[in-house]
């Protein structure tokens, strides 16, 4: 019998494979980490063949710690690192490069070009994003451009192209062998190449970036049976029934179905989302416009979106490249060590700083040093940084909406250090409510596939699962926030022009 729903999460650091029961609580974890490929500064890629290799790896051992079969699953959703864009051969499924990660830089000058003298929001009004290296389209014009015999071979029809859901479910159902290549709306609308109200490429951007059309995947809802599983091994014959970006399967899976709800996740990087309804709203203050889900053939649901390159990742840093710490997790108590952080904040422009700034020539810097500074002043400053932004992010999305959010919903494995959790609810002056299954991305993807083939009756279903683990209100003094804020916007400016 069918009892259970599979999610493949296919992550910037790893790709997990989770099982859900009906009550949306999980049975089992398969979790396996993929290198992260630095060949020069800004680049940032992944090897598609080994992420493949683990996908099929976490979901035999999901499967195998449940003692479950392909019998017990009622369908597969599949939810990805949304920009990560990968080429690869039609006939033989080889990636002709590997994947360029959706934190990579390369395509700055790409990026400048298209710009022009009509700026970066050139498409922005159709596709509801500015010109950025963050998006997937310049990532395919890259790839076309300096790879020798990928133009030929995208025009010929050989090569074909997408972001890694489309890579995952055309490897599930069958690669080579009848594969299907499909992508949904959430994950088209990150290529800067998807018409937001069309819901389909648009051939004049695709013309200007120099893409074949016949490269890119078939845009589907994010919520239908897109195949059945054919892998050798793995999943015959279950459905593969949902597709959803990432931190839209995190919104879908916090339920935030409402106009005005939003959450945001902790992870990497930082990503809220707040539903806007069943029209785009064009946002003035340096947000996104996305889609947030399509249900099989209802209407579609937009979304704003603000989203920060460096928050999770940073601690990574700290941790891999300065040794301050030996695991994620100690970072709560080094920074709990010290009172509040000396006058130090730290501006993680990595990657430049995306949302509200959009600042490629942005780098990262750590100010307000004096020798009275220790590593617990840093460890603090480490995670102040990802309320700091998430509180720009939040203010920028009030603004667009006219809406005052009345509480922020968040996910991501950040949201288990308790002090980061009260500032960052000090800093908004809301409540933040993390719920009890905090693995909320994948959970997203296991429900809109459930709902694809009648397991779950509807959204109403996630309504009723959601629950409340914790809440944290704000608190402490407000001119102190004010002040502390204020220091942050300041350091900010002084991460701009270092390229």
């Amino acid at each position: 019998m069918s009892d259970y729903v599979l999610a493949i999460d296919q992550g910037t650091t790893s790709s997990r494979a989770i099982i859900f029961n009906h009550g949306g609580q999980i049975v089992s974890v398969g979790q396996k980490e993929h290198a992260q490929l630095l060949p020069r500064a800004g680049w940032v890629e992944h090897d598609a063949l080994e992420i493949w290799a683990n996908v099929r790896e976490v979901v035999a051992e999901a499967l195998a710690k449940a003692s479950l079969n392909r019998g017990n699953i009622a369908a597969v959703g599949v939810t990805n690192q949304r920009e990560t864009t990968l080429v690869w051969d039609r006939a033989t499924g080889q990636p002709v490069h590997p994947a360029i990660v959706w934190q990579d830089t390369r395509t700055d000058q790409i990026c400048a070009e298209l710009a022009g003298g009509q700026g970066a929001e050139r498409y922005q009004s159709r596709v509801g994003l500015p010109l950025a290296t963050y998006f997937a389209g310049p990532k395919i014009k890259w790839l076309l451009d300096n790879v020798p015999g990928l133009r030929e071979g995208a025009e010929a029809g050989r090569l074909i192209a997408g972001t890694m859901d489309s890579w995952v479910i055309w490897n599930l159902t069958g690669g080579p062998d009848g594969g299907v290549h499909v992508t949904d709306v959430t994950n088209a609308s990150r290529t800067m190449l998807m018409g937001l109200e069309t819901l389909a490429w648009d051939g004049e951007i695709c013309a200007d970036m120099g893409i074949p059309m016949r490269m890119l995947p078939e845009i589907r809802s994010s919520a239908e049976v897109y195949g059945h599983g054919r892998a050798q091994g793995l999943l015959p014959g279950v459905p593969i029934a949902a597709a959803l970006g990432d931190q839209q399967a995190a919104t879908f899976g916090q339920a935030c179905f409402a106009p005005g709800m939003a959450k945001n996740t902790y992870g990497t990087g930082c990503f809220m989302l707040l539903n806007t309804g069943s029209a785009p709203v064009f946002s003035r203050n340096g947000l996104l416009t996305t889609l947030c889900y399509q249900i099989g053939p209802a209407d579609p649901v937009y979304a704003l979106e603000g989203s920060i390159a460096v928050t999770g990742s940073l601690v990574q840093w700290l941790r891999d490249n300065l040794g301050l710490i030996s695991t994620a997790a100690e970072i709560e108590e080094l920074a709990k060590s010290v009172p509040d952080n000396g006058g130090c904040y730290f501006v993680p422009a990595f990657s430049g700083l995306f949302a509200p700034y959009w600042r490629s020539d942005a780098r990262g810097a750590i100010v307000g040093l004096t020798r009275f500074v220790n590593k617990g002043h840093l460890a603090r400053a480490t995670l102040e940084a990802s309320a700091y932004q998430t509180r720009e992010v939040l203010e920028a999305m009030e603004a667009d909406s006219g809406v005052k959010l009345a509480e922020l919903k968040v996910d991501g494995g950040m949201t288990h250090n308790q002090l980061l959790m009260q500032f960052q609810a000090d800093q908004l002056g809301v409540p933040v409510v993390r719920p009890v299954v905090a693995e909320t991305t994948a959970l997203g993807a296991a429900y809109a596939a459930g709902i694809a083939v009648g397991y779950w009756s509807g959204e109403q279903d996630v309504t009723a699962n959601w629950a409340q683990d914790a809440r944290w209100v704000p608190g402490g003094d407000p001119a102190i926030r004010e002040s502390q804020y204020q220091a942050w916007k300041k350091a900010v400016t002084k991460s701009f022009d270092w390229v």
